[in-house]
């Protein structure tokens, strides 16, 4: 597969284009995103369903500067899908012409099902979750998939889309009869949708809703991949933005300008699958189709599956900033050791055993990036940086043990923030002693593979080596219960 693969997605009402860059067998990472509302449905569903010839010039010439990008970025490799707009249109053969031949572009037409399964892939590869549907929806279609034990077992496409939804019945006030055809194109999927209700949004329009529910809800962390909440707290949110007089009303709400015109039908339609599938929680994906067509290409032969205990995020953290990769599994394992040894005495539940290894991974990206106060560097960089795979929860406590630093233990003062993210106080001065214990274990950078007992309440980790260094400052490390550690150094 090539070095830097572009990725678009033409759909009903945006444009989108990734770039990524492998930096591994499995591993990549994104190095541009651009978006172009081109409304390439605008005005099609009012004739029925022929594109209109000032929505076509748009996509065109966005496809003309999106190409721009691809070539200065050195992209050896051009994926380009479109979705319902074209899906549908008797005369997309004109626009597949014209970009053809004049641009070079071949433009792959999938089906809803095939959209469907790309969604799918994304959320059920770069998600922390399982057994879920996926809904996206789109401006002329939305797409559903079913999650099982991780693996889609169905896949379907509706004609549900905010643009279609707007024309022909919303821009009439025609709120009952939107309703009526909304549920009619729902009836259609399998009873096994009813079953999870736990739903994974994908699209525009449900990123463009979860950043409005962050903003209404004071939410202390600014992501929307993986950000969750109960569909019990949205009613009332959903509700004003469906019957919102005007924009001015919508902009108090928090709706942005370039959701103006889609946001009351992307809400009503939105709205009307969760209670028709009567959805509990929703967990918003930063991912969809373009990321599921890179997907399908870079994991072809496996069976579009990450091989086991595989974390992106991880990998190509790794792969970029981490030369020494025998220090970050010594680091790694010996995480998991004090863990285990220490478990009678922090009592902490196996789950946080992972954070603990995982930052300590990590801990040296802060000292490529400066080595001064390199821990609060390797916090900040790893909170956004953990993008795949891992809930706000767990990207949160890794960025707060990474913070960990000099003699002190934490205090209620430091988890103010995002204290609605993280364990107990105790919890985390445990997962920082631990830590930091590890790190000065390793200060001389032997990799020494220590012998630690734990008896009595006395804490024995021997050596045959003699480490002035460390044995000092294990001496000024601030513990988080009474016990008593012991260095013992065996000549």
């Amino acid at each position: 597969m090539a070095k830097i693969t572009t990725i678009i997605d033409i759909g009903s009402n945006s444009m989108r284009m990734v770039v990524f860059k492998k930096t591994s067998r499995f591993g990549f990472h994104l190095i541009n995103e651009t978006k172009s509302k081109v409304k390439l449905s605008q005005g099609c569903y009012e004739n029925n369903g022929y594109l209109q010839q000032e929505p076509m010039q748009r996509a065109y010439d966005a496809l003309e500067s999106f190409l721009h990008i691809a070539s200065n970025l050195k992209s050896r490799k051009i994926l380009c899908v479109a979705t319902s707009a074209l899906r549908d249109a008797p005369n997309k053969k004109e626009f597949l012409s014209k970009v053809k031949n004049n641009l070079k572009l071949n433009i792959k037409i999938i089906s809803g099902e095939e959209e469907a399964y790309f969604g799918a892939i994304a959320a059920k590869n770069l998600l922390a979750t399982d057994n879920f549907t996926t809904t996206d929806i789109g401006g002329g279609s939305t797409e559903f998939a079913l999650i099982k034990n991780n693996n889609i077992e169905y896949k379907y496409s509706l004609k549900i889309g905010t643009i279609r939804i707007k024309e022909l019945f919303l821009d009439k006030n025609d709120f009952d009869g939107a309703k009526q055809y909304i549920t009619q194109q729902l009836e259609t999927l399998p009873n096994e949708f009813k079953n999870i209700n736990k739903l994974v949004g994908l699209g525009g329009t449900i990123r463009a809703l979860s950043r409005i529910i962050i903003t209404n809800t004071n939410y202390p962390f600014d992501v929307l991949h993986d950000f969750r909440y109960k569909t019990t707290e949205t009613n009332i949110l959903f509700d004003k933005i469906i019957y919102a007089n005007n924009t001015t009303q919508l902009k108090e709400l928090g709706v942005r300008k370039d959701r103006y015109d889609t946001i009351v039908a992307g809400t009503f339609i939105f709205k009307t699958i969760l209670e028709f599938l009567d959805i509990q929680t929703v967990i918003t994906s930063g991912v969809g189709v373009r990321e599921g067509v890179y997907l399908t290409d870079l994991l072809r032969n496996s069976n579009h599956k990450f091989p086991a205990n595989f974390n992106l995020s991880v990998r190509s953290l790794l792969d970029r900033f981490i030369d020494d990769k025998k220090q970050t599994a010594y680091l790694g394992n010996n995480a998991a050791k004090l863990f285990d040894i220490l478990q009678p005495l922090h009592n902490l539940d196996i789950k946080y055993k992972q954070p603990l290894i995982l930052a300590s991974k990590l801990h040296q990206i802060g000292i490529v990036l400066n080595f001064y106060k390199n821990s609060e560097h390797s916090s900040n960089f790893i909170l956004h940086g953990l993008t795949y795979g891992f809930t706000h929860k767990q990207r949160v406590l890794i960025a707060s043990i990474l913070k960990s630093y000099k003699k002190n233990l934490p205090k209620q003062t430091d988890i103010v923030q995002y204290e609605q993210l993280l364990p107990d106080l105790q919890t985390l001065r445990w997962l920082s002693y631990m830590f930091k214990l590890n790190k000065i274990l390793n200060d001389e950078f032997l990799r020494y593979p220590y012998k630690y007992t734990l008896e009595n309440n006395i804490f024995s980790i021997r050596s045959n080596k003699k480490h002035y260094i460390i044995l000092d400052d294990i001496k000024k490390l601030k513990q988080p219960s009474d016990f008593v550690l012991n260095f013992i150094e065996e000549q």
